[in-house]
C-alpha cells in the first residue's frame, strides 16, 4: 500500500505591523485627498486603498481629520530631510556665516536635490497636488506644513543667499528671490504635463530631469553673476 502525502497548508501572507498599516493609510491618503479633496474622500475609500480595515483609521489617527494632520507630518519629514540632506549640517547662527563659495555650493545643492525630488519622482506628485489643495482652501495641515518645512527652509536658502551675494536674508528682493527659484521647481511638476508636450518627451525620467536640472543651475549661476557687482 503506497502511502499518503500529508497535505501541507497553504502559507498565509503574515498580517502587516502597526506601522506598516499607518503608512500605507497616510500614503493612500495623500494620493486620495491630493486628487479628490479632502470633503471628496471616504474613509471607506482610503481603507480600501491601503488593504486595512476600515476601523484602523479611527485606531491609528482618531479619525479623517487625524489622518489629515498625520499626511501633513509626513510631507515636513520627506521635504524636511531633502532640504536638509542638500543643505548639509552646516548652521548659521550667532552671525557665523559660510563664505561665498560653500554658500553658492549649498544654494546649486538644493536646487539640484528639490529638482531630482520634485520633477522625476511620482509621489512628488501627490505631495504638490495635496500642498495645491491647501493652499487653495488653508486648514491646519497648511499650518503644520508651513511651520515644519516651509517657513524654516525659506529663511534658511534666505540666509545662505545673503553669504553667497551679501544681500540682506530678510529683505523683501531676498525672499522674493528664493521664491522665484522655489517657483521654477514647482512649474516642472504642476506643468509637467504641459513641459512633456512641448518637449516631445512621453515622461519625465532620470534623463530628462537632468536637463531640467542643468537649466535650472545655469539660471542660478546666472543670477548669482549678476548679483556679484552690486555688494561689496
Amino acid at each position: 500500500m503506497s502511502e499518503r502525502k500529508k497535505s501541507t497548508p497553504a502559507r498565509q501572507p503574515p498580517s502587516p505591523s502597526a506601522d506598516q498599516t499607518r503608512a500605507a493609510l497616510v500614503h493612500a491618503a495623500l494620493s486620495l485627498f491630493g486628487a479628490k479633496g479632502f470633503d471628496g474622500t471616504s474613509t471607506r475609500e482610503i481603507a480600501a486603498r491601503a488593504n486595512a480595515n476600515i476601523g484602523s483609521i479611527a485606531y491609528h489617527f482618531g479619525g479623517k481629520e487625524g489622518l489629515r494632520t498625520a499626511v501633513a507630518d509626513y510631507i515636513v519629514k520627506t521635504i524636511g530631510d531633502i532640504a536638509g540632506t542638500a543643505l548639509g549640517k552646516l548652521q548659521i547662527r550667532g552671525g557665523q556665516q559660510p563664505d561665498r563659495h560653500t554658500a553658492e555650493a549649498q544654494l546649486s545643492n538644493v536646487l539640484e536635490a528639490m529638482m531630482g525630488f520634485i520633477v522625476a519622482r511620482p509621489e512628488a506628485g501627490e505631495i504638490v497636488q495635496f500642498v495645491l489643495r491647501e493652499l487653495s482652501q488653508p486648514t491646519t495641515a497648511l499650518d503644520r506644513i508651513y511651520d515644519g518645512v516651509f517657513e524654516p527652509t525659506h529663511r534658511r536658502l534666505c540666509a545662505i543667499w545673503e553669504a553667497a551675494t551679501g544681500e540682506p536674508a530678510e529683505s523683501d528682493e531676498t525672499k522674493l528671490v528664493i521664491f522665484t527659484l522655489i517657483g521654477q521647481v514647482v512649474y516642472f511638476r504642476i506643468g509637467r504635463e504641459a513641459v512633456m508636450r512641448r518637449m516631445g518627451w512621453s515622461d519625465i525620467g532620470r534623463s530628462e530631469a537632468s536637463q531640467v536640472v542643468a537649466v535650472a543651475k545655469s539660471n542660478l549661476d546666472a543670477i548669482l553673476t549678476a548679483r556679484k557687482g552690486r555688494t561689496p
